[in-house]
């Protein structure tokens, strides 16, 4: 297993996935990992639904209208949120852990547009999610199928010190 800078590292998007099944107690370990992230006021405003049935899978990329890639993923994550002060940023931190997590298991992830996309509210009632629960994010994760080699901006490029 990655520790955690390593993890940070070489987190990469994945869209392609192999036919192995992942084991339900690392599908527990990552969505363990999200419930841990750092959160306004203690708020824990998230809920998390694992999906892993091929039938599931396989209806979530109609509902979005892309995201075809979700349908041939080992397992999906919806993460969720009741109404609270700093929901989105909470539940983007937790959706941060759920890639990381799974980055150093050996996963490959994908994180995909909930809240405010059109097909967010649908896709939650679709999951048995209640009325008070808002979609923020989808992750879709597999063993990796592909090796993108993605180039990111230098720290150069990004980091400034005192001022821009």
């Amino acid at each position: 297993m990655k520790n955690a800078i390593e993890a940070l590292q070489s987190r990469r998007t994945i869209r392609t996935y192999t036919a192995q099944p992942v084991e339900r107690r690392i599908i527990e370990e990552i969505v363990d990992c999200a419930r841990l992230a750092p959160t306004a006021m203690n708020d824990q405003p998230w809920d998390f639904i694992a999906v892993t049935g091929k039938e599931a899978l396989g209806r979530i990329p109609p509902m979005l209208g892309h995201a075809e890639f979700v349908a041939n993923a080992a397992f999906a994550v919806l993460v969720l949120s009741r109404e609270a002060t700093c929901a989105v940023e909470d539940c983007c931190a937790a959706t941060e852990n759920l890639l990381i997590a799974a980055e150093a298991h050996g996963l490959g992830a994908c994180w995909v547009a909930g809240a405010p996309q059109p097909y967010a509210p649908a896709v939650a009632k679709a999951f048995g999610a209640p009325q008070d629960r808002k979609l923020i994010a989808i992750v879709s994760f597999g063993y990796p199928a592909e090796a993108p080699v993605v180039e990111k901006r230098t720290l150069a490029d990004v980091l400034h010190w005192e001022k821009f």
